[in-house]
Formats: C-alpha cells, sequence, structure tokens
C-alpha cells in the first residue's frame, strides 16, 4: 500500500452490509480504513462493527457521543470493546464529559485490548457555514469556535479533534504534532462537493497539516472504487 494512502478512511454510509462488506474487500490494501457511522450502526449494530473489523480494516466509529458524563463513557467502554481504532464524541459536551470518555478508554483497554481507541471530538459540523451557527446562536467566526473546542478537548483528554480543512492551518501549530486532525469535508477536484460546505482537495489538506482524511462518495459512488482510492492516494504523494 502507498503509505500516503493509510491517511485516507473511507466513509462507508450505507444500510446494506453486503455492499459495505463488498465495498471493504475491494478496498482491502488501497487505504488506512473504514468510517462506520450511525445509519450502519443503527441498522447493524455492533455485530456489524464486528463483522466489518473481520475484513482487516482499521475502523473508525463516527457515533458523535453527546450526553452527560456516565452515559458517554459507558458507550465509550462498550465501543472500545468492539477493537476500534477511533470513535467520536461531541466537544461541546464540556470539559468533564470529554474526560470520561477518555478515560473509559483507557479503562477499557487494560480490561480488553492493549491499545485504546482514539478520542475524536467533534468541533464544528463541516455542513455549517457561519449563517447556520448564527442561526442556531454561536457568534463570532467558526475558526474561533473551532479553535475554542479544541483546545478544550486537549485540555480535557481527547487525542484529537474532528475539524474540517479550512481550520487545520490554525489548529495544527496551536495543538502540536501528536494532536490527530481528521478531516472530513476533503474533496478530490474532480468529485462534486455535495452537502459540504467548507471543502478542501486531499492534497491540500495533507499539506495543511491533515493525519487522516474521511472521504466518502467520491470512492464509494465511483465506477471503479478501488481506481477512485488510488487516484486519491497517488494525488496525496505528489
Amino acid at each position: 500500500m502507498n503509505m500516503t494512502a493509510e491517511r485516507i478512511f473511507c466513509a462507508v454510509d450505507t444500510a446494506d452490509l453486503d455492499a459495505a462488506l463488498s465495498l471493504a474487500e475491494l478496498l482491502n490494501g488501497e487505504i488506512g480504513g473504514l468510517k462506520l457511522g450511525k445509519e450502519f450502526f443503527t441498522t447493524h449494530g455492533p455485530d456489524g462493527v464486528a463483522k466489518m473489523a473481520t475484513t482487516g480494516h482499521r475502523i473508525f466509529l463516527d457515533l458523535k457521543f453527546h450526553d452527560i458524563p456516565s452515559t458517554v463513557a459507558g458507550a465509550v467502554r462498550a465501543a472500545a470493546r468492539l477493537g476500534v481504532h477511533m470513535l467520536t464524541i461531541h466537544a461541546s459536551g464540556g470539559a468533564a464529559m470529554i474526560r470520561a470518555a477518555a478515560e473509559a478508554a483507557w479503562e477499557a483497554a487494560r480490561e480488553e485490548n492493549p491499545t485504546p481507541p482514539l478520542i475524536l471530538a467533534v468541533t464544528v459540523l463541516t455542513s455549517l457555514d457561519q449563517d447556520d451557527l448564527a442561526a442556531i446562536g454561536q457568534t463570532g467566526p467558526i475558526t474561533e469556535q473551532v479553535s475554542r473546542l479544541a483546545a478544550l478537548a486537549k485540555s480535557a483528554g481527547a487525542d484529537g479533534v474532528v475539524c474540517s480543512p479550512l481550520e487545520i492551518a490554525a489548529l495544527k501549530p496551536a495543538l502540536g504534532p501528536d494532536f490527530a486532525l481528521v478531516v472530513p469535508g476533503v474533496r478530490p477536484g474532480w468529485a462534486a462537493s455535495d452537502d459540504q460546505k467548507r471543502i478542501m482537495t486531499p492534497g491540500d489538506a495533507v499539506a495543511a497539516g491533515a493525519d487522516f482524511l474521511v472521504i466518502g462518495r467520491p470512492i464509494t459512488r465511483a465506477d471503479d472504487p478501488v481506481s477512485a482510492a488510488r487516484r486519491i492516494a497517488d494525488e496525496l504523494s505528489r
């Protein structure tokens, strides 16, 4: 595998388990892992995640936990027992919730697996722009909100954040090289932007400092997903 391809997590946004497994098999050795979200998990639950893990891919479980600290801690412990590589919580849940999630990941690792999942805090969804934030009562530039939530997440023990490509350049120097930046809203120049509003090409995102890229439809809806994945990986190598 092209080493830069390790950065790519393909978003498997489908409720069709057979289709998801077929895609996983196709992409084996071509990308760094698979992102499973709410639609997949609500349909197939933990058993579906376990089946996807049997394909050999690292699993990014993107359920964006957001609740009181004890509830989120319980959810993180359950997710960690599935052996996922990383999972998401909402940074806006606050320091106590983030801390509880981080501690639960380590507790589960001591009990079940030697390596805890990375706890990633979601800052501002990439489907939102400045007008959207204003409509829900959050004032100030998006970059300030993202930076504030990212700093909170790091101080509370998260391993990284999910942010849009447009915030990478501000976050990487502020949070350091060991704090992971996982970036959706990445679209090759030859792909449609779909419902993402704050986007960037994969090459530009990695050059800015992204550690992992979440890319869905440019791969999953391509006539040839393997060729699409390789084309993106090649772009990252330039």
